[in-house]
């Protein structure tokens, strides 16, 4: 595994040390809808948190075409960033042109980052933020986490200025001022002032919080607070955090051991599958899955998700989309009926 990546995961252990959600979402049962409504879709959200290797974007894009998912990709601004060129961004409370996750390592690979990004949202899947240089910012100010959103803004709006990349579509600067929504926060480290921050930015969602099992989002001031799930896991089912790095440090203990990729993987796909089938048969909540684009133990976790989603996506009451498709979903549905 890539240094960057082994320093990038290492500081995730705290994550599963966060409080849980909001304990009051919503959770309607199959079983409430009356014999003559059908029964609401089952969703599944899958996501993908930094963005960067090339190889991983085109591997993500190929599964969404083979099942007809849409993906979220939780973006980190510096991965738009060459490394000649990382004194552009100055994070909070940190050197300037610092970062947990590296940078660019050229400028063509800014650019070829540059066309999976506008590939991927052409195909319907969702560019959403993950800041820009993975800092634990959970004692940030309001203050500073509004300068880390400007600085993602900026530095994803002038991406082919910054690093000299001819070419701009005419369409870029419009998209990267308007298209992201969503938020997730490095290491699932949310505070009250990154909440605060969020709502004055204008973020739809977030999707940092961690809650017992799958829940409905719920609303906070103006902003949708979306929980990654604890599933029960392997032979004792304890639950963890369905998401690709909690998975590694539980099979592995953080450290690559390929030679048992064949039994993590089997491990993963059955409690993906036991998650998505107590919400399809139960009161089907969103179930959420996080992703690298690291593949770690080798590529266990991506294997099981592509087992996972050519099975479940293909089902005709099933929706795997993004966070913000779910929104745009769910409230329509929700919605009163306008008189006309």
């Amino acid at each position: 595994m890539p240094v960057v990546c082994r320093v990038v995961l290492s500081a995730c252990l705290s994550i599963a040390l966060i409080a849980p959600a909001h304990a009051s979402a919503v959770r309607i049962g199959v079983s409430d809808l009356t014999s003559t409504e059908d029964p609401k879709p089952q969703y599944v959200i899958i996501s993908f948190d930094g963005a960067h290797d090339i190889a991983q974007w085109k591997r993500s894009r190929a599964l969404a075409e083979k099942t007809g998912a849409r993906f979220t990709y939780f973006l980190s601004c510096v991965f738009l960033l060459s490394r000649d060129m990382r004194k552009e961004y100055k994070p909070p409370r940190q050197a300037v042109g610092g970062s947990n996750v590296g940078f660019a390592q050229t400028r063509q690979e800014v650019a070829d980052r540059l066309d999976q990004i506008r590939g991927a949202a052409a195909e319907g899947h969702e560019i959403a933020s993950h800041a820009c240089g993975h800092f634990d910012g959970g004692k940030w100010t309001k203050a500073q986490w509004l300068d880390e959103f400007a600085s993602f803004k900026r530095i994803m709006r002038d991406a082919y200025t910054i690093n000299g990349i001819e070419g701009e579509p005419a369409d870029w600067r419009g998209f990267a001022e308007s298209a992201i929504s969503g938020f997730r926060a490095p290491y699932l480290s949310a505070s009250a002032a990154l909440y605060e921050a969020l709502d004055e930015a204008g973020f739809r969602y977030d999707a940092s919080a961690i809650s017992r099992g799958p829940v409905e989002p719920h609303k906070e001031n103006g902003t949708e607070r979306f929980a990654l799930p604890q599933i029960p896991e392997g032979p004792k089912a304890r639950r963890v955090i369905a998401m690709d790095y909690n998975l590694f440090v539980r099979h592995s203990g953080g450290l690559d051991r390929p030679d048992e990729a064949a039994a993590f993987q089997a491990r993963t796909y059955d409690a993906f599958t036991a998650a998505f089938e107590r919400e399809y048969s139960g009161s089907r909540a969103p179930l959420q899955l996080g992703f690298h684009f690291t593949l770690m133990n080798d590529g266990a976790y991506w294997n099981a998700l592509e087992q996972f989603a050519q099975e479940v996506c293909a089902k005709a009451d099933v929706v795997c989309t993004s966070y913000a498709d779910y929104l745009k979903r769910t409230q329509a549905a929700d919605a009163p009926a306008t008189g006309g």
